[in-house]
């Protein structure tokens, strides 16, 4: 379950599954899966368990039509049903929280709200790898999983780096606070990004260029931040943003203090 580093769970063998009995046996078997795209209208016999047992699991279910299945499956020969695993199995907070003792750290987490561009997701986990970030959690709807995209777009960071996934992110904030973390949140009513104390154990909560966080994500974390804009554009694509903000936090955490 570990990589090399013993840190990160490896690569699943398959990121589509196709068909109705390879889709229950994923399901019987525990196999980690994203969501699971069935035929638009007419669920019924196998189907009808797939669905009661995704529901038990906290799966997405999405219908789509079947020319969506057709593409995925490329064969044609889906049964009305595909499933899209993650590229990489998900962490809990958890061991997160132990990675970073692990390595006897203060706890440094991203918390993404609504990334829904597999590009900007990619490109995240990839500066959260280089600045140091212990995990990141994701939010099981509203969100771009790990697929092929990210994978390729993070250029391996995600390979190194751990990720969760929850059903609701208020909880896992909750369970961060509970854990003596800081939460501190991108939004354009905060206060100045390098006005702001990011030092000691903390999670960056953050928005996609769009709609930003929620309201009620920016109402239980313990602060907000905003980067200053000082041109006539006033927001950053989301990946740039997350960047900016996690080097602010290696920098107060790096060379705070340090001799000129």
């Amino acid at each position: 379950m570990k990589n090399s580093d013993g840190n990160a769970m490896p690569c699943l063998p398959k990121l589509v599954l196709i068909g109705r009995n390879a889709i229950l046996e994923a399901l019987n078997n525990e196999k980690p899966m994203d969501k699971i795209l069935m035929k638009r209208g007419g669920v019924e016999g196998t189907l009808r368990v797939i669905a009661s047992k995704a529901r038990e699991r906290g799966i997405v279910l999405q219908e789509v039509d079947k020319s969506k299945l057709d593409e995925l499956s490329e064969s044609g020969n889906h049964q009305g049903v595909v499933g899209l695993c993650p590229a990489k199995g998900y962490a809990e907070i958890e061991e997160i929280l132990a990675y970073a003792e692990g390595r006897k750290e203060e706890p440094f987490i991203l918390v993404l709200d609504g990334i829904m561009d597999p590009h900007n997701l990619g490109a995240i986990l990839r500066s959260a790898e280089a600045s140091g970030v212990h995990g990141v959690i994701l939010p099981k709807r509203r969100s771009v999983g790990l697929t092929p995209v990210v994978v390729k777009t993070s250029s391996g960071a995600v390979e190194h780096i751990l990720v969760s996934r929850v059903g609701n992110l208020s909880d896992a904030i909750v369970k961060l606070k509970n854990n003596g973390l800081w939460i501190a949140c991108a939004d354009l009513e905060g206060s100045e990004l390098y006005n702001a104390d990011l030092s000691g154990p903390i999670a960056l909560v953050i928005g996609s260029e769009g709609t930003g966080v929620s309201r009620l994500l920016v109402k239980n974390s313990d602060f907000s931040v905003k980067i200053p804009m000082f041109g006539r554009i006033q927001s950053l694509n989301a990946s740039v943003a997350a960047g900016i903000l996690m080097y602010e936090v290696v920098r107060r955490r790096k060379y705070m203090g340090a001799a000129p």
